[in-house]
């Protein structure tokens, strides 16, 4: 197929989204395709002047594809302006390549994988590619959970190591999960049996400076709705939730492993997952950037029924907002959060 007739097979199919990767190849065959998509993700109606408002089909310019030339105005306007994109040197093609990489594959890919990849010069380069990314996963118009499902909820430590000499003590970073229980009842065609199944519905992840109450309490009433019916062990942390207005309902634990999987088999299930995908992709993470990468287990976490659309979807949160700068993705900046941490739920879907 000729490289013009898959450049405008990209442009004008924004609504399909590559399944696998001869899709993506096939949607994405070079620079200029990533370009044209991104034109459609940015302006659906067609190209809309930042300075004069026209709307109308722009001048392109052969010398800077990335550049397009307002008609009515003469003002020119970067494609990737004002997005995760935003003043980069990098080929838009390996920017697409890593967002479907991290949107799309279960196991997501690490700074170094994507590096050998795709063949970047630079570990750095790779790193804040995929950094910026994970930044555009925290929706701007996050929602609460547990409007129509109970939650489970726990905190869990993730990294570092326990402390020797007292039970207890640990270097690790507190994690607060907040998990939906879904029921879904469906008979089996074969046998006519009414089937009644148990599955995790949205996840809200934050790590906590420490585990108290107080920072308990301001994530709950950030990131689970007011009322909802609240599950969780016995511990000092979960103490206020009836007060704030929760129905909460604690199982004593007292560290049995069995009593854990019996009540809150999600809340397993979910750091489970986390802690071998963290382990096995990235052979463990820092407190200070980890945040970030619990942004990106959330973002394929809630979507896991529908990866296909999670690439066009990540792009399109990629387009509301200018990307982190250099010193943010070293200061672990967590980009859509005005103030501390422990007061936002930076959920993502």
């Amino acid at each position: 197929m000729p490289a013009v007739s898959q450049q405008n097979q990209a442009s004008n199919s924004l609504s399909e989204s590559p399944v696998t990767l001869l899709d993506f190849q096939r949607m994405f065959p070079d620079e200029m395709s990533c370009l044209r998509y991104l034109e459609r993700v940015r302006w659906p109606n067609g190209f809309s002047c930042k300075k004069c408002a026209s709307i109308g089909e722009p001048f392109r310019l052969s010398t800077h594809p990335r550049k397009l030339k307002c008609r009515s105005c003469h003002h020119v306007e970067s494609v990737t302006a004002d997005t995760v994109m935003h003043r980069s040197k990098t080929n838009i093609h390996i920017w697409f390549w890593a967002a479907y990489l991290i949107a799309a594959q279960t196991p997501g890919v690490s700074a170094l994988e994507l590096q050998k990849r795709l063949g970047i010069t630079r570990y750095e380069t790779a790193f804040q590619i995929l950094h910026k990314l994970r930044a555009t996963m925290v929706r701007p118009d996050r929602d609460k959970i547990g409007t129509e499902w109970p939650v489970e909820l726990d905190i869990v430590f993730v990294g570092g190591k326990h402390k020797s000499g007292t039970q207890g003590k640990t270097d690790q970073t507190p994690v607060i999960i907040a998990v939906e229980i879904r029921r879904r009842e469906y008979r089996n065609p074969k046998t006519n049996k009414l089937i009644r199944r148990t599955l995790a519905g949205r996840a809200r992840l934050q790590a906590l400076p420490n585990k108290t109450a107080a920072v308990t309490n301001d994530f709950v009433k950030n990131c689970i709705a007011s009322g909802a019916v609240i599950v969780s062990d016995d511990g000092k942390e979960f103490a206020s939730l009836r007060a704030l207005g929760y129905d909460h309902r604690p199982v004593p634990m007292r560290g049995n492993r069995e009593k854990m999987d019996s009540y809150l088999p999600m809340i397993s299930k979910v750091t489970a997952n986390l802690k071998t995908w963290i382990d096995g992709t990235f052979h463990g993470v820092g407190k200070f950037h980890l945040q970030t990468y619990l942004n990106e287990f959330m973002f394929r976490f809630n979507r896991r029924f529908f990866r296909p659309v999670s690439f066009q979807l990540l792009l399109g949160l990629g387009v509301l907002r200018t990307g982190l700068t250099y010193r943010e993705v070293y200061d672990g900046v967590v980009r859509g959060e005005n103030l501390p941490k422990t007061q936002h739920c930076t959920a993502t879907g």
